[in-house]
Parts: C-alpha cells; structure tokens; sequence
C-alpha cells in the first residue's frame, strides 16, 4: 500500500518558548501507560500547560486562544531532547501538530517525527524570531513548509530557507516515511530472499 506523500504542511503556528525543551516536558511519562497512542493529545506539554497544585492553566501559549487552532510548532534550539520515547512526537499529532519548525532537533526526536509523516525542519534563529514576531502581531497567519524545496513562507510576505537531512526529505516526498510499511510493502521479495540464505 503506498503511502501519501508529503511535500507540504500549512497551517498557522505558535511558538513555544525555550531551549532544549526534552521529551518529559512534551509528554510527561505519567501518561505514558497506554497501549496505543489514543488520547495522547490532551497531556501534551502538560505539566506546564497546568498548575501542579491548582489545575488551573497556566499562560503557556497552547493555552491562549488565539493559537488555539495552531497545527504548525515553532521553537528553538535542540526540541525534543531527552529520552527517546516515541510518545513525544506521537503526543504532539495527536495534539494537533502537523510540522515542527525549530533551530535544531534532537536525532531520535527527529526520526520519529518524521515516521509519523510530520516534517520537522530547521531554521535560523534570526528567521524564527521573524516568524514568531508575525504571528504574535497576526495569530492566523498563513504558514507553508515546501518540504520539496526546502523554503517556509507566510501570507504576510515572509520567506526562508530551511533545512532538513535529505534521507528525511526524500522519504517524505516520495510517500516512504514509514519504515514498517515498506517492510509489509516488500513482503513477497523478503520471503523470497530468506529462502535464498542458507541460514535462514
């Protein structure tokens, strides 16, 4: 079954603020006792998106209204450092998050961000703090990652180059993002070449 490609995400953003933000601050591990990923969404960025002793919210931005409907994530140096736990980028799609855009990312992040077909890519800090600055002044801007062509661009007029490691683009334009699909995919030549192996 061949996979959908990806050579775009759109939506508009918000940005989270902070270096090194780890995989415990994107989904604690409390919540990590389920047997799928359901319901995963609702725990993201928990424990600083509520008070520990109240519930009440706190004032993170995915608790202002204005990003309420926000599917692109905007941050800064190495996002999603930590554990490599999976639960991280599946919390976040499961959140709502379609893309990440960031300075850099932690590797393991990195990968299984990009097995759930979401495009995570890098970016100066000079232009995040330029896209951040237009969607503070204007939340429901437009913002389109060209996941083929490696640029970002707003409504308002805003355009950058991004990066991202080409094994990574490559597997999400061409719909072969998910390692466990090319395996059901190949099936056939697999049996195939482990009668050929004599110790198989």
């Amino acid at each position: 079954m061949a996979l959908d490609p990806v050579t775009q995400a759109s939506g508009t953003g918000v940005f989270i603020p902070g270096a090194d933000i780890d995989t415990d601050r994107i989904i604690p591990a409390r919540f990590m006792k389920c047997v799928t990923f359901d319901g995963l969404g609702e725990f993201a960025f928990y424990d600083v998106r509520f008070d520990s002793e109240t519930g009440e919210k706190t004032n993170h931005p995915l608790n202002d209204e204005r990003f309420k409907d926000a599917s692109i994530l905007i941050a800064g140096v190495n996002f999603g450092c930590g554990s490599s736990r999976e639960h991280a980028p599946q919390s976040l799609a499961k959140y709502g998050f379609t893309a990440v855009i960031a300075e850099s990312f932690a590797e393991i992040f990195y990968g299984n961000s990009t097995t759930l077909a979401m495009p995570c890519v890098m970016a100066s800090a000079e232009n995040i703090t330029k896209l951040r600055a237009a969607i503070e002044a204007k939340p429901d801007t437009k913002i389109t990652i060209d996941v083929e062509n490696l640029k970002v661009s707003t409504c308002c007029d805003l355009e950058f180059s991004v990066k991202m490691p080409e094994s990574a683009r490559d597997a999400l334009i061409s719909g072969r993002w998910d390692p466990i699909q090319e395996l059901i995919d190949n099936d056939a030549a697999i049996n195939e070449r482990a009668k050929a192996l004599h110790y198989v």
